[in-house]
């Protein structure tokens, strides 16, 4: 066997995760921003799966192929009866397609690619057909012991129940991921028999069928460096668990990369999000989706961005960003909101209480407080005054997305505190309104309006 072999990855996703108490499957639970299965997915794909099929409950199919497609390979295991059954389930969609069958686990979400490399690579050793994954966790109670000869090679898989109180003393333990030449599996795979008790079939009862077979060394094992890999989540508690390593993971990443986050314990970072060199991130800050910062910004303390693009040298101060853009050397906060749509040009200033929607702010523009800005388009270096509200509403009878009416301020424009934009409207650039103005009607450049409703008093 060589490296170049086909892999097909099969994940074993069809448990029912009742201890999560709850209504959404459990591999679809997420952390750092993803499913567990997805993160799972992206390992197959990192170790150059040729073919991915997924063993899903009968209730959880429709919800994936939702999500994935035929990405991926389907199969149903309508009863549960074990790891080595539901193996059973994904034999059609890969036998004769792959010459290496991984087994990975839809709630295991911590695994990392270079540990599956390792597994692989011992599968290339000659008279080997399998290679386990194994871990010392700091107590091994309930986990199957790994035996070894004087040789160091695999013997055996001892389940708690049936070990001796000397096999108990080994810290070696079986994680549980394998892989597999696929000749000898699918070959294999239909010998297993149920257990007496649980009438089950068991992956491990392949190891000894391999080693009866053809003596020890037929069965590697890799044991990970870092024994949090080996973390399943099933339960809430062991969801936390997971999410703060993860995100430990990422966090470091950042550091590495030049990044400075003041307090790593309370900063918030999805797995995909880029950030900047020379950014700092500060308390309470949450990254979220596809989030990109640019370098050299400062985010927080206290604020959420998601799915945002933030430019570089930008400042954001305890707010709150949804599918937004700020350009370079832009800056909000504290306590401001941009929502989907919003597009905040260069150098852009948005101080607290401020909030717009699917709106863009052009370069220079001045919003210090308390100001609404929707379905709008404000010009370069218009000042926005203190309250100002763009009445947005339009007609309700028409098709949503179509009953916002739009508001145009041309560049320069000076907006005074308290002034209300009924769309459709436009200020002409260089225009005035006073205090408390309430526009119905355009506004030409330069002119100056006031009252309610507003009129002209002057015009350029």
């Amino acid at each position: 066997m060589t490296s170049t072999n086909k892999l097909g990855v099969v994940i074993l996703a069809a448990g029912e995760g009742t201890r999560m108490r709850s209504a959404l499957p459990k591999i679809l639970h997420r952390i750092v921003g993803k499913p567990l299965v997805e993160h799972v997915l992206e390992l197959s794909h990192s170790v150059g799966a040729e073919q991915t099929a997924l063993v899903l409950a009968p209730d959880t199919i429709d919800q994936l192929r939702e999500r994935w497609g035929e990405r991926y390979g389907y199969a149903v295991q309508a009863e549960r009866r074990g790891t080595g059954h539901a193996l059973m389930q994904a034999q059609p969609l890969l036998e004769g397609h792959v010459d290496r069958v991984l087994v990975l686990y839809g709630a295991d979400p911590l695994l990392r690619p270079e540990s599956v490399q390792r597994l692989l690579d011992a599968l290339d050793q000659p008279g080997v057909v399998g290679v386990i994954s194994t871990f010392r966790p700091e107590t091994p109670t309930g986990y199957g012991r790994i035996i070894r000869n004087d040789h160091h090679h695999v013997t055996a898989i001892v389940e708690e129940r049936d070990a001796t109180p000397e096999q108990r003393k080994i810290g070696e333990v079986n994680q549980g991921v394998v892989v597999y030449d696929a000749t000898w599996l699918w070959e294999h795979l239909p010998k297993l028999t149920p257990s007496p008790v649980k009438n089950e079939y068991y992956l491990t009862d392949l190891v000894a069928m391999a080693i009866a077979e053809r003596g020890p060394g037929a069965i590697g094992a890799v044991e990970l460096h870092d024994p949090s890999e080996a973390l399943g989540v099933n339960d809430r508690i062991e969801l936390a668990e997971a999410e703060a390593i993860l995100r430990a993971r990422i966090l470091r990443e950042l550091m590495r990369g030049g990044v400075t986050i003041v307090d790593p314990t309370h900063t918030y970072v999805d797995a995909g999000v880029e950030v900047g060199q020379d950014t700092i991130l500060l308390p309470g800050t949450m990254l979220k989706g596809t989030t990109v910062i640019g370098p050299n910004c400062v985010i927080g303390p206290n604020s959420v961005i998601e799915d945002s693009q933030i430019g570089a040298g930008c400042r954001v101060k305890a707010s709150f960003l949804e599918s937004a853009v700020m350009e370079d050397g832009s800056d909000i906060g504290p306590l401001s909101h941009l929502r989907p749509g919003a597009h905040i040009g260069p150098g852009v200033h948005i101080g607290n209480f401020g909030e717009v929607n699917r709106s863009t702010l052009h370069e220079g523009v001045k919003m210090g407080h308390f100001s609404y800005i929707g379905d709008a388009n404000v010009g370069p270096g218009a000042n926005i005054g203190a309250g100002t509200i763009t009445a947005n509403f339009g007609d309700k009878r028409a098709e949503p997305g179509q009953r916002k009416h739009r508001t145009e301020i041309g560049a320069g424009a000076l907006i005074g505190s308290d002034t209300m934009l009924v769309a459709p409207v436009k200020v002409g650039a260089g225009a005035k309104t006073g205090a408390g103005a309430v526009v119905t009607k355009d506004v030409p450049d330069g002119a100056v309006v006031v009252g309610v409703p507003a009129r002209t008093i002057s015009e350029e």
